[in-house]
């Protein structure tokens, strides 16, 4: 017989425990939604900018790659760049959830900015 298993269940514990993760989970979600990932593509001559909490704030496209009679290069630099930055700022949310204690807990792969949000955009 263990030591624990004659103890009274605490609910009160565990409800402390319970504020205390959503309170870490809340702080790392503000401070990735304040993030800014660039995601890039062709060598850079494509860039855009958004926040972890997948706020898009910019494109940039380098004149040299406008070419009107290539107009299906240039969209799928766009759409490759932000792929990109959806990867990094995924990448920005998990990192935060793992600092914040939520590593590794099941249930979270489906929360926006966790695991493989590159599928929102189509195949790659």
């Amino acid at each position: 017989m263990s030591a624990d298993e004659g103890a009274p269940f605490d609910i009160g514990q565990l409800m402390g425990q319970l504020g205390r993760m959503q309170q870490n989970l809340a702080e790392a979600q503000e401070a990735t939604a304040a993030e800014i990932v660039e995601g890039t593509a062709g060598g850079g001559a494509v860039k855009v900018r958004l926040t972890g909490a997948f706020e898009f704030q910019s494109v940039t496209i380098d004149p040299s790659v406008v070419d009107p009679g290539d107009v299906d290069m240039l969209q799928d630099l766009v759409l490759a760049a932000l792929r990109d930055g959806i990867e990094k700022a995924g990448a920005l949310a998990s990192d935060a959830l793992s600092s914040a204690g939520f590593g590794g807990m099941p249930g979270l792969g489906g929360l926006p900015g966790i695991g493989d949000l590159g599928g929102l955009l189509g195949p790659g």
